[in-house]
């Protein structure tokens, strides 16, 4: 899609820090970061959010999980933790209408509630 900015930076059109890219996925720093690490983990594939996942999408999801582990790990975060969270629907706060991951870590979490 021409104006998604994800696959804008995916496809080397909008500026971003690309941290990892391969077939299925790509992951760069969050532009708004919530903590130290703060990175983004999307398909390439353009899928809004994970309400119009469908079956053959899931190679993409075991490789969005893996990528976030060994992110993880490359930006030390495996010791202190991490999370992860994916948003769906403009209530959960759902900013650009492409599937996304957040990897946040580097600073202790605070519980959401």
């Amino acid at each position: 899609m021409s104006s998604c900015i994800f696959c804008n930076i995916i496809q080397g059109k909008a500026p971003a820090e690309i941290v990892y890219q391969d077939e299925l996925v790509t992951a760069f720093h969050d532009n708004h970061p919530v903590a130290p690490v703060h990175l983004l983990i999307v398909p390439n594939k353009h899928i809004p959010s994970l309400n119009e996942w469908e079956a053959s999408d899931e190679p993409t999801a075991g490789r969005l999980l893996s990528v976030a582990k060994c992110l993880a790990e490359q930006f030390h975060l495996r010791q202190s933790g991490y999370r992860l969270i994916t948003n769906t629907g403009a209530d959960s706060g759902q900013a650009v209408f492409h599937l996304h991951v957040h990897l946040i870590g580097g600073r202790r979490m605070r519980f959401l509630g």
